[in-house]
């Protein structure tokens, strides 16, 4: 295995949580907030034109496959120029999400459920994965399978420091442990080069946008993460108000960040 694709792996296995702190967790650390994901979305379909929105169009109009959819903040929002879509996604509530999303839009459209690259699912024109690389330690088959399936060009998003670094001061500040603080979009880009991918790099960044309705909500999501109980939450909110988070836009830390990359590859056409 190449090195830097070896690294990639290495550094996301880093991740795991301590297993004494796992032990002790009152709840599942493995938070999906469906409500990030779906105003998210809805921000995205009201205001299109992110670098990745732009990169979709561009191969465009045709079929898109829309890999860890999500409520569909990657593809919904280029809905005028596609014809048919696929969102693939692990969780089953925020396929319905991205459901009523698309039919509010009156696209056509197709869920399945499942992870990448294991799911059974035709090629598309498109396809666009946003937010899932670093969930993803191997890699290899991983993006090989999103070339795979693309007729024209892949798309993929990603935030350009690993997502779970906002949380590493309340992880020492809780813990008393230091968590890593790579792989980084610049791993992955180099990690995409030794598996044959050249791709365009497009870094930019996010305006700050409210992504709970209430900062409560935020500070439970966030207590789950470090594996704490119930009754530390008022302790979570005083420590994210001395970190300088704004109670008014209220970010989900642990989420994919204001700093972002765009990457994508054509696929070659036979002959």
């Amino acid at each position: 295995m190449a090195d830097a694709v070896r690294r990639w792996a290495r550094q996301l296995a880093d991740w795991a949580i301590p297993e004494h702190i796992l032990a002790a967790a009152p709840e599942s650390p493995w938070v999906v907030p469906r409500t990030v994901f779906a105003r998210r979305a809805d921000r995205q379909i009201a205001e299109p034109g992110t670098p990745t929105h732009q990169a979709v169009l561009d191969a465009l109009p045709g079929t898109v496959l829309d890999v860890g959819a999500g409520a569909g903040a990657a593809s919904l929002p280029c809905a005028r120029a596609i014809t048919h879509v696929t969102a693939v996604d692990t969780s089953a509530g925020l396929l319905a999400e991205f459901r009523r999303r698309a039919e509010a839009l009156s696209l056509s459209h197709t869920e399945i459920e499942g992870r990448w690259p294991d799911v059974a699912v035709g090629p598309a024109d498109v396809v666009v994965c946003a937010h899932v690389l670093y969930n993803a330690p191997d890699l290899a088959p991983f993006v090989a399978a999103l070339t795979a399936h693309a007729r024209r060009k892949v798309v993929v998003e990603l935030a350009q420091a690993h997502p779970l670094t906002s949380l590493n001061p309340l992880w020492r500040h809780f813990h008393g442990i230091d968590r890593p603080s790579g792989p980084t979009a610049g791993d992955a880009i180099a990690a995409l080069r030794e598996l044959g991918v050249e791709p365009e790099v497009v870094r930019w960044r996010k305006a700050p946008k409210p992504e709970y309705e209430r900062f409560d909500e935020l500070v439970d999501v966030t207590r789950r993460r470090l594996c704490l109980p119930a009754e530390r939450a008022d302790e979570v909110a005083e420590v994210l108000r001395g970190l300088g988070v704004d109670e008014s836009t209220p970010p989900d830390l642990g989420s994919s960040g204001r700093e972002v990359v765009t990457l994508s590859w054509r696929v070659p056409r036979p002959g």
